[in-house]
């Protein structure tokens, strides 16, 4: 089984300023993990490319794009909200994050990998159509499903989100869109403060309460995403990948741990080999303690891998 990685160096020189969560040290711990494991000598790795102005349309406005182009600073920081500040990295940053979604898909849909992991930041999912929010610039996981819907003519996409936070943006980008099935658990009530009204058939979101650990998770995954997903029978999968529902880390009141990412991994793949011939990708989203997201970040792609 072959496990596609897809990074690239630019992604590390985004920098929101000292002290903030989301900093360039999250993909240093995971792939520093990765290597003391053992785990990156099983991956095939790829640089991500940019995003293209196409790909970036079929989810973003065409105006937004050209807004955070003309924000993009030559030194210092802008704040595009605030939690969400670009430096002069940022945008190339953003757009490769982008673009190693849509390189992901291109590999596993032609077979060269059943699976991908995208280790990249900025992070996405909450990103709008129109606006940046929450650590996010462009919604990667978004741009990724589009492009498989759109270049190569899948009929249903399924987007899976366990990050401790609701994706907002991935959601509001894809209501109403009968090709893509959405579900995911989150904290509530907590930061965007969104996912429990407007809930459908295609939008699968399962609020947890604070303090909620793998047993509830689990619950809500058999109960609410499996059916879900088999009643939907996706031809590929897609995983907003966060880890900050690990008990370790301090953004965030969920009790995860790494057995849990490592089982509900298991049970996404059980549904890809079933309905999508094993496709998967995946694409980091959050998870600030930096021992906890390298260990849990392992564990995901070890089962990915079949290891």
């Amino acid at each position: 089984m072959t496990t596609l990685f897809v990074t690239h160096r630019d992604c590390r020189l985004h920098d929101m300023g000292e002290h903030h969560p989301e900093c360039p040290a999250r993909l240093a711990a995971i792939e520093d993990q990765l290597i003391a494991s053992g785990l990156m000598n099983h991956l095939q790795q790829e640089d991500a490319p940019v995003a293209t102005a196409e790909q970036l349309e079929r989810v973003h406005d065409a105006g937004y794009l050209d807004a955070i182009e003309a924000a993009a600073p030559s030194e210092g920081w802008v704040h595009l909200d605030p939690d969400t500040a670009m430096n002069s990295h940022t945008l190339s940053a953003a757009l490769h994050a982008a673009g190693a979604g849509v390189l992901a898909v291109d590999r596993v849909m032609a077979g060269a990998a059943e699976n991908a992991f995208c280790s990249v930041r900025p992070p996405g999912h909450h990103a709008l159509r129109g606006r940046a929010m929450g650590f996010c610039v462009i919604n990667n996981i978004a741009v990724a499903a589009a492009h498989a819907l759109e270049q190569h003519g899948l009929e249903r996409v399924a987007i899976v989100d366990f990050d401790v936070h609701h994706g907002n943006g991935t959601e509001g980008i894809f209501t109403g869109d009968d090709r893509v099935l959405m579900v995911s658990t989150f904290q509530h009530p907590f930061y965007p403060y969104s996912g429990t009204e407007g809930r459908s058939a295609r939008m699968v979101n399962i609020p947890l309460a604070a303090y909620s650990g793998g047993k509830a998770f689990r619950a809500a995954v058999e109960q609410h995403w499996l059916p879900a997903l088999e009643a939907f029978g996706p031809q590929m999968l897609f995983v907003s990948a966060g880890f900050d529902a690990h008990r370790e880390d301090d953004l965030a009141m969920l009790q995860l741990v790494e057995a849990d990412y490592a089982w509900v991994t298991e049970q996404l793949m059980a549904v890809a080999r079933k309905h999508a011939q094993g496709r998967i990708v995946a694409m980091l989203e959050g998870g600030y303690s930096l021992s906890a997201l390298g260990r849990s970040v392992a564990v995901h792609l070890k089962a990915l891998a079949g290891l």
